[in-house]
């Protein structure tokens, strides 16, 4: 009987074990958690009040803004409205022709943002493939020299396009050339920013292999590190293609070219039905370029690895 017995004992003792090692991990749980929702409510609480800071500083009004509220969706139901014509109050899908009645027009001006887009993305992937290299930190460029690149493309890339749009207008005149360099700008120090970081996460074995056998710092980044990181940078410049041809269909709100002038007139002209056509039109041909260039980047994501 003792045998039993003492299984027994040992069983009732390896479950109070077990009981109280289950609450130590119950209990250190809860204790996480709990430390968990106060970091939470303590962030949530720092959020609130600099919301409200910014909007005393901002002077927001929000009796003004609550009793304006209703005028978004209004306006967003009257631009699928014909407001002229036999069909004057019908949807506009029940007029085709009427509503996209500049289609040539808007086709000219879209084909031009495109232009802007491309050419802007094009010029500045080179400044900022050139760029980069000087930009990493472990390439062997100088602390000086890498600090001073880094800086430029923050520069670049933190001063919002529509502003370098109004400057360069004001120095070139109305036109695309405006919008192009201010895509060009912000393009070479965004793009600059994601090379760099992709330089400075390859494999350092086979350029550590080419200076040790005498390779110039050219050459090193010729054949050491380029190969590795070329499909990556031709992806981020497809990406930033089509953040690009965004940001060029609304230079025209400032007179640098593209679709983008005849959008900003419908709005402050209250062309309802013209503001929706175009639109449509710029969200079809972004929703295109976005399958195109996924697929390409896909192609080139698939040959780097």
């Amino acid at each position: 009987m003792r045998g039993p017995r003492s299984f027994s004992g040992i069983m009732t003792t390896a479950t109070a074990d077990s009981r109280k090692s289950i609450e130590a991990l119950s209990s250190a749980y809860a204790a996480i958690v709990a430390r968990k929702r106060k970091q939470f409510l303590r962030s949530g609480a720092v959020l609130a009040v600099v919301i409200l800071v910014a909007g005393w500083m901002a002077e927001v009004d929000l009796a003004l803004f609550f009793s304006n509220v209703h005028k978004f969706p209004n306006y967003i139901g009257r631009i699928f409205i014909l407001d002229s014509g036999d069909l004057k109050g019908s949807l506009v899908v029940f007029d085709i022709p009427g509503w996209f009645w500049g289609v040539g027009k808007w086709l000219k001006l879209l084909a031009d943002t495109l232009l802007i887009a491309y050419v802007a993305t094009l010029i500045g992937a080179i400044f900022g493939f050139f760029a980069c290299f000087f930009a990493a930190g472990n390439l062997g460029v100088s602390t000086p020299i890498r600090f001073a690149v880094r800086r430029y493309l923050e520069f670049c890339r933190t001063v919002p396009e529509l502003v370098f749009a109004l400057i360069f207008v004001l120095a070139f005149g109305l036109g695309p050339i405006a919008g192009v360099l201010a895509i060009i700008v912000h393009t070479t120090g965004a793009l600059g920013k994601l090379f760099y970081e992709v330089l400075e996460n390859i494999d350092q074995k086979p350029v550590e292999g080419l200076i040790s056998s005498g390779a110039s710092w050219t050459k090193t980044m010729r054949f050491a590190v380029l190969p590795q990181v070329l499909a990556n940078f031709i992806s981020y410049a497809l990406l930033r293609f089509e953040i690009n041809v965004r940001g060029a269909s609304v230079m025209g709100f400032v007179g640098a070219g593209g679709i983008g002038q005849d959008l900003i007139e419908a709005i402050r002209k209250f062309y309802y039905p013209d503001v929706s056509a175009i639109l449509l039109l710029i969200i079809a041909t972004v929703a295109v370029i976005d399958l195109v260039t996924e697929r390409i980047r896909h192609r080139f994501i698939a040959q780097g690895h």
